[in-house]
Order: structure tokens, then sequence, then C-alpha cells
């Protein structure tokens, strides 16, 4: 069949049928049938490569999957791609889809379901043709089924929907309860990395992306890219051979080291799987049955702790927070409950900071587009909330920052989990710390310019008194909060003296935000 590159040869179709850059399902229904009447469309757009400044990584690897995967549905069906800088890309969607139609003389219009809401409410405004939508058949829930797991939306506990999803998919469940007895063993996977273990590298690809350099560098990005190749996989092969190497090689180690803080390794026991999943290069079920097949085939190996908290992930927190981003939009985007307004500082783009966990979190980000949920969470986004950042400026970064990034799954890590700008919709309390937790789970302090140990010093860790800072100037809002008494209790009895020292000091770091 056809693979088309510009309008001019495109036969007459009556059917157009849109695939969106992180709908890469070989496996969709939508394949199961030639059809001679259906034109597939998928298209490199400015739209999409300049709604916040990206890693140049994630541009590549998005145009390089798409491209693999518009040339292997070239196989059996007709293929229309737009490259970046295609005569008859107008670089704008529903602009690109009226053109089209009109060429080909297409009655219908069909597309699955975005999972980005700003993409959603643009296609909805389509009005020249008729159009249909349809699953994306990826997820194992459905974006508008909240209320189906929480009777009470405004107590929404992960917990209680991770455990509904166990039961219905009989995932570690024997007799319907959670094998071994327990649902969760997070207490067990929080362990610091022992000199002594040794971490396997990570799987690489060699993906040639030198034809795409040229468009590259007509964007306005950031980070860097490794020459002329990319590691990250861009098709499903690569993506199921990322899964077994997770499966053979990090997973009997990754929960207890998930939360672990390391400069010896960018992706330590982590799978890196979040780019094939977002992409749907790869499904949730597919991962999560093989690795429970090598977990039934070798549970001395694989501990029951090690994979529960790696399918807590995949079926528990990924799947929740999709739900929670459809349900709130779109007022979740603009939520900045705790006023925060100070703007992002120039070492989160470019990694120049004096702090050692910082600076080792942001130009690992800048150099791979990859960081760990603890380095995203307790590292930079600790910061960022700490330091009282607006809520936009950390979305933008984290939303462009990393090759997994898409607003469905990025905004309630980010403005949520991360930052607290809902108020508590996803969180109880505030994720916060001071320097003695990024101690506790990482070397970074060792290497540090500041004193982790210094509580208000000309040297102290600028996490330690920020975080004091943090709890003082929010008091009114977390102080009734019972996971936060104890903090409050602890700053309460220090002398009036100490207090007032550490705010001193915090707010002169605030002061001299960049030069941290």
């Amino acid at each position: 069949m056809p693979l088309y590159n510009g309008l001019s040869t495109v036969s007459r179709y009556r059917e157009v049928r849109l695939i969106l850059g992180d709908q890469l399902n070989a496996s969709h229904s939508w394949y199961r049938e030639q059809r001679d009447d259906v034109l597939y469309v998928l298209m490199e757009m400015r739209q999409e490569t300049d709604y916040v400044r990206h890693h140049i990584q994630k541009v590549a690897a998005f145009f390089a999957a798409m491209r693999a995967f518009s040339e292997a549905l070239s196989t059996k069906h007709a293929v229309l791609y737009f490259t970046l800088d295609n005569a008859d890309n107008q670089q704008d969607l529903l602009a690109n889809l009226r053109r089209i139609a009109q060429h080909t003389d297409a009655t219908q219009l069909c597309y699955q379901e975005p999972d980005e809401f700003r993409l959603d409410q643009q296609l909805k405004q389509i009005d020249w043709i008729s159009t249909s939508m349809v699953s994306s058949e990826h997820f194992l829930t459905e974006r508008a089924d909240l209320t189906q797991y929480f009777q009470n939306t405004n107590n929404l506990l992960m917990e209680r929907f991770y455990r509904q999803i166990r039961a219905a998919t009989g995932y570690l469940m024997e007799d319907n309860k959670p094998l071994g007895g327990k649902w969760n063993y997070d207490g067990e996977n929080r362990n610091k990395l022992p000199n002594k273990v040794e971490v396997p590298p990570p799987l690489e690809f060699s993906n040639d992306i030198s034809e795409l350099k040229p468009l590259l560098a007509t964007l306005e990005t950031m980070g860097s890219l490794q020459g002329d190749h990319i590691g990250w996989p861009i098709n499903r092969s690569q993506s199921r051979k990322l899964l077994d190497y997770f499966v053979a090689h990090l997973l009997p180690e990754f929960g207890q080291y998930q939360d672990a803080l390391s400069t010896r390794s960018w992706s330590l026991f982590h799978s890196r799987l979040s780019f094939s999943l977002n992409t749907k290069m790869i499904s949730p079920k597919e991962v999560v049955e093989k690795c429970l097949a090598a977990f039934n085939e070798n549970s001395e190996r694989i501990s029951l702790a090690q994979i529960e908290g790696f399918i807590r992930q995949i079926i528990g927190w990924r799947e929740y927070v999709r739900l929670i981003y459809w349900h709130h939009m779109p007022d979740y985007q603009s939520t900045n409950q705790l006023q925060h307004k100070r703007k992002l500082p120039a070492f989160y783009w470019n990694g120049e900071t004096k702090m050692a966990c910082m600076a080792h979190s942001i130009q690992q980000s800048l150099e791979y587009a990859y960081a760990h949920h603890i380095q995203r969470l307790m590292v930079t986004g600790n910061f960022a909330l700490l330091a009282g950042i607006h809520p936009d400026e950390v979305d933008a970064w984290y939303l462009g920052i990393y090759i997994d990034a898409i607003e469905w799954v990025e905004l309630p890590n980010t403005r949520g989990m991360s930052q607290f700008a809902d108020g508590g919709i996803l969180a109880s309390k505030p994720y916060v710390s001071g320097g003695n937790y990024l101690q506790k789970m990482g070397h970074y302090c060792g290497d540090c310019h500041y004193d982790v140990k210094d509580k208000s010093g000309d040297n102290a860790c600028p996490f330690n008194v920020l975080y004091w800072h943090f709890l003082d100037r929010h008091r009114a809002t977390f102080d009734n909060n019972p996971r936060m008494g104890m903090m409050y209790r602890q700053w309460d009895k220090r002398k009036d003296e100490d207090r007032q020292a550490v705010l001193k000091r915090a707010e002169d770091y605030l002061i001299h935000l960049e030069e941290l």
C-alpha cells in the first residue's frame, strides 16, 4: 500500500483515520482489516513541538517512532505522513485535517480518543466533516471511570483504587485475597543503594536519527543528543526487548532500590518503559503479564515485594493519575493552592548549581531526557515546592524535559503530587523534606558544597532551611493536617532564636535563589 509524503499524489479515500504521535499501537483493531477506502494520517507539527520547550531527544524519539510506525503500517494500509518540513504541512492539526479531507473528498474522519485534554477539545471543534471517536485500546480503565471507583470524589486515595484494580484483574490475587496477605509492600522498597550492589548497564539502542537533525536544529529545544543516534526504543520490537531486559536483569532488585538516589547509574534498576508505554508501542497488560510470568517461574529470585512494587506503578499509579486528570480538567491545570509565584531558577535549564543533588538530577535529565520518580519528586520537585516556584513554571519544565512526559501523566504528578498545587486532591500532604532524607536515600551529600548537618549557618543545606521556612509560611494551611503535626511540634520545641536563624537563612537563600 502507498506511503504518501505529500498531498499531490494522494488518491481519493472515503474515510480518514488520524493517528496521534502517542497512539502507536500496532495491535489496535483498526488494523485487522485491510480497506482500500481508508487513509491513515500521521503528522509532525510545530503545534506539538512548540507548545512547550521540549528536550531534543524527546522530539527525536517521537518523530523517529512515528516514522517507523508509518512505514510498518504502510505495508498493509494507505498512509499519509507529513514530515515537519513538508510543503503541505500547515503545522496545525485542524488546518491539516481540513486540507486532507478536502483533497481526498473524504466523508468521514475517525480518531482514537486523545489522552491530552487540549487535543480532545481541538478535535471537538471539527464541524466540516462527520467525525467519530474510538477507544485507543490501551488502558485498563476508561478515562471517565473515576466515579466508578470512588463514590466520594473528595477522598481519592490511590490505594483504594489500586485494590479494586487488583481484584478486577486478578493480578497478584489468590482466592480473592492479595497474594501473601498484604496489598502493598512499599515499606520494604525504600532502601539506599549499597556500594557492593552491582547495577547492570541500561539497555540502549542505536537508532540513526541523522536525517532528523536538520529539522531538530530549527526548533527551540533543551538538552543534548548523543551524536547521530538515539538510545530509546522507537518501535514495538525494541520496546519488547527493553521489557525482556528489565525482567531478566533489573526486576529482581527493582523494588528495594526504586527510591534510591545514586550517581553510579542514570537508570539504576528502573525499567525505562514509560516512553514505550506512553506512546502505546507496548501495553500495560503485556508488561504486567510478562513480569508476573517471570515471578511465577522464579519467585525465589524475584520476591513478592519486588513484583508488587512494579505492578503498583503500572496498574495502580499510572491508571489512577489518568482518571484524576480527566475528572478534574480543565480547572486542574490552573490550580495554585499555595499561591506560589517565583520564577524557575536558571539552573533548572543548565544544571549549574552548587547543590549536588540538584546538579546531578538536572544534568542527568538534560543528558538523557530521563530521571526516575524520586529524583523528580524529592529532588527537583521538592526544591521547587520549598522555594515557592509557580506551578505553571514547574509544569512546563517537567512536560518538556522528560521523554515520557505527556500532559495526562505529567500534570497530576507535577501539579498535584509534587507541588501540592491542587490543594490535596492527589496527595494527603505535600511531599517536602530537608536534606536528611536525601542523605538517607543517596550519596549526594558527601560531595556537596553545602553541609547537610548545618541547620542554619552560612553553609547550611538549602533543603534544610527552606523546609522549615515552607512549613512556617504555610502553617495556616497545614497546621491541622494529621500527617504534618509531628513536624510542627518539632518546630515549636525549638528555641525562638534558632527558628529565627533558620528563617533568616532561608530568606537570604530565596533572595539569592539563582546563586545557590
